[in-house]
């Protein structure tokens, strides 16, 4: 696997996100908006590929977070829940620790975000709208089967929507309080270097891995949807 070169140690700021989680969590975004106001104006159909789209990215991501760039992998931001406490008290003393890429507290929160959007993308494949319309992988279940694992996506949706907002809350405690400006960092991959830690020099996996497996990832999702 190719890795670009690491950075250049006078420069005034530091590559840490790659294009692939960038593209990812903005995707995201727009998907999680997309079928929020499909399934809430009944277009079923367009929750459905939204959806599928999101299936076809979170593999993309947990696949990525195992062979991707540095920032991007587990084994770079998953610490011990110690790390993350140890973390957060670092913050209510005043400190200013420093992290090239997620910080302990953060990537827990990373961790918590894929496994409820893993939670509602699967639990959406076996649920139905009571009327016309059913998952990919309903007719697979009972009825009654189908209609818990429904009560149980919107259940899941309603943490997820917390969790939005606990992320939200954090972007603008850094802003206010730190002024490290995380969303600027997501939009162009980089952070000031005064931000990051003195040597840090993350490496980048090659762009055409990315590409390869997303195009394995959509064709998964792809062959889920279409065996309905």
């Amino acid at each position: 696997m190719g890795v670009s070169d690491p950075q250049d140690v006078n420069a005034a700021r530091v590559r840490v996100w790659d294009a692939p989680v960038r593209l990812f969590h903005w995707a995201i975004v727009l998907l999680i908006v997309t079928s929020w106001i499909a399934a809430d104006q009944g277009y079923m159909r367009v929750h459905l590929w939204s959806g599928s789209a999101m299936l076809a990215l979170l593999l993309f991501r947990i696949t990525w977070g195992i062979v991707g760039s540095s920032t991007a992998r587990f084994g770079d931001f998953v610490r011990s829940p110690r790390a993350a406490f140890r973390y957060l008290y670092s913050l209510g003393r005043g400190e200013k620790p420093l992290h090239a890429g997620h910080n302990p507290a953060g990537g827990w929160m990373v961790v918590a975000f894929l496994a409820l959007l893993t939670a509602q993308v699967t639990t959406g494949l076996f649920s139905n709208d009571g009327l016309k319309f059913m998952g990919p992988l309903a007719l697979l279940v009972s009825a009654d089967t189908s209609d818990r694992i429904t009560s149980l996506h919107g259940t899941i949706f309603y943490c997820l929507l917390a969790s939005i907002w606990l992320h939200l809350v954090a972007v603008f405690f850094y802003l206010l309080v730190r002024r490290e400006n995380l969303v600027g960092a997501m939009l162009t991959g980089s952070k000031p270097r005064h931000l990051v830690p003195e040597g840090a020099a993350p490496r980048f996996t090659r762009a055409w891995l990315a590409w390869a497996i997303l195009a394995i990832c959509a064709g998964i999702a792809g062959w889920v949807v279409r065996s309905q």
